[in-house]
């Protein structure tokens, strides 16, 4: 059997090395390119090594043109400016874009779903196959419970630089097809002081942050004398890689377009 030949974009990173561990655990992938940004220190080194792994023959590097040559898939957790520049140059390499970074911007989107008129873009706020499983639950659920508040809880690590994540807006965006409503227009995404009453048709969203936690979601439906929580909380980053590569699986001979999980699944 042929392997599929992929390039993980922030491959010293904590989810470039849990990508890096699947991959080399996988049998149908190999390590075709290793992305770092230019100052990077380890440059030049082996990116099997510096993930704790065997060498794996590749060498960690920062040039984007040289490593997606003959490439047939792009994984990218990175940062929403650096996404948007892959995403360019994968779509000139027509190869297929596994896309898992968050914080982007609405101008950041537009880009990217301009590239994807030309090569596959699978982009999900989380991969993991469960969480986009609870997001199709969430949306069953808004349409179900007309009557009820929605509220999004999340916990991640310390180090985590956005908030909301953007787990909590898929899961927002699923709420709020569910209702047929903009999550744009009803997102409530912080509350101090003198609130006021909480206002009908809108979705709130509160962010937790410390120590090591993977991620922790939970989608709440709030009603008169009941509640309704559904929850996902990742115990490993490996989740993360699991969906990724079932994406770069499923994107092999697909029409370009901007795709999502659910899409993946088949939801």
């Amino acid at each position: 059997m042929t392997r599929i030949k992929i390039v993980v974009a922030g491959a010293t990173g904590r989810m470039g090395e849990t990508l890096l561990r699947a991959i080399a655990a996988s049998k149908d992938f190999t390590l075709h390119g290793a992305l770092e940004r230019a100052d990077h220190p380890d440059l030049g080194n082996d990116a099997g090594t510096l993930a704790g792994l065997k060498p794996m023959g590749v060498a960690l590097s920062d040039d984007p043109l040289m490593a997606l040559k003959d490439a047939q898939v792009l994984v990218d957790f990175t940062s929403p400016q650096y996404s948007v520049e892959l995403a360019a140059l994968a779509a000139q390499a027509r190869i297929v874009h596994v896309l898992g970074t968050t914080g982007l911007s609405a101008n950041d989107d537009e880009k990217i779903r301009a590239a994807a008129r030309h090569a596959v873009i699978v982009k999900s706020g989380n991969m993991s196959l469960g969480v986009n499983l609870l997001a199709a639950f969430a949306k069953q659920a808004a349409k179900a419970l007309p009557g009820f508040d929605i509220e999004i809880v999340e916990m991640h690590h310390r180090k985590k630089v956005d908030a909301p994540s953007g787990t909590a807006f898929l899961l927002g965006r699923a709420a709020a097809e569910g209702r047929n409503i903009s999550l744009e227009n009803s997102a409530v995404k912080s509350r101090d002081g003198h609130t006021g009453a909480r206002e009908e048709e809108t979705i709130g969203f509160a962010s937790l942050r410390g120590g090591t936690v993977v991620g922790e979601h939970d989608v709440i439906f709030a009603g008169e004398g009941e509640r309704v929580v559904l929850r996902h909380v990742a115990e490993d980053r490996s989740i993360f890689a699991t969906g990724a590569l079932t994406a770069a699986r499923w994107g092999q001979g697909k029409k370009p377009g901007l795709y999502a999980m659910a899409d993946v699944l088949g939801l």
